[in-house]
């Protein structure tokens, strides 16, 4: 390979992908990581969307509170739930 042809680390595109495999502890680690990751940033995603569709900069403070007390009484039922169950 010429100089021109080496990629740096990480460059596109990736001509030997590295395999994951679900026997692999680590590569089960980082696909839950990567799971918990997407999931956290379609949800700040969909709210963040739901925010830009406010018509006015007072109806995206409303409806952020109102996202904020529905997270937080959500949080306080799963709380309440896991203590009973344990």
């Amino acid at each position: 390979m010429t100089a021109q042809q080496q990629r740096q680390p990480g460059q596109w595109p990736v001509t030997e992908p590295v395999a994951l495999h679900e026997d692999d502890d680590q590569g089960v680690a980082h696909l839950a990581l990567v799971a918990v990751q997407a999931r956290f940033h379609v949800t700040l995603g969909s709210i963040r969307a739901d925010l830009e569709e406010q018509p006015s900069p007072m109806a995206v403070l409303n409806a952020a509170r109102r996202w904020n007390y529905a997270i937080t009484a959500m949080a306080d039922e799963v709380a309440a739930a896991m203590k009973k169950a344990s």
